[in-house]
């Protein structure tokens, strides 16, 4: 009788652990996975990837009215040496002063990708070449992105440089 006793539970175990595991519930699953499929990070960053391409070539051809259209109405900037600037307006004027710059060549790899349907974090490294003096900035940057009638546009962005200093003029 107490081998029986032993053996019950042991049983009762066993079919449980059975039915756990088995895929009785395919709604649940298949919704889940529905869902997950729905949004692609692959995709989106391919998506990304071809906006930062348009992006830097727009510092080089001087075009305002894209760089201008490819952050959010609510948009932050966080510029190297400067003040958050807040919405497009703002935003515009500073596109405006690094395009009059004299960019010469402008070029960003993303090093790290992540986010969901509603941010996408693009994480990378930049190049850009100025035609004074042929002068040289090497840095990093941090862009998210956010839906915006549609359109994946900047939400917030902040780059700076990895270069040294300048030494100090007295």
């Amino acid at each position: 009788m107490k081998q029986f006793s032993i053996i019950i539970p042991i049983i009762t175990f066993a079919g449980l652990l059975t039915i756990g595991c088995g895929n009785n519930n395919t709604a649940s699953t298949d919704t889940a996975t529905d869902s997950a499929s729905s949004f692609d990070l692959t995709a989106m960053k391919k998506i990304i990837e071809e906006k930062n391409n348009q992006f830097t070539k727009a510092h080089i051809t001087k075009d305002t009215a894209f760089l201008n259209n490819i952050f959010t109405r609510d948009a932050k900037s966080f510029p190297p040496n400067s003040n958050v600037v807040t919405g497009r307006a703002a935003i515009s004027a500073v596109n405006l002063e690094w395009v009059n710059y004299g960019i010469k060549e402008f070029s960003e790899v993303t090093t790290a990708f992540y986010g969901n349907e509603d941010y996408l974090i693009d994480e990378g490294s930049y190049y850009l070449r100025f035609t004074e003096n042929d002068l040289i900035d090497i840095g990093k940057y941090i862009n998210i992105w956010k839906k915006e009638d549609g359109n994946w546009k900047i939400f917030s962005n902040i780059w700076n440089t990895n270069m040294p200093a300048a030494p100090e003029t007295k």
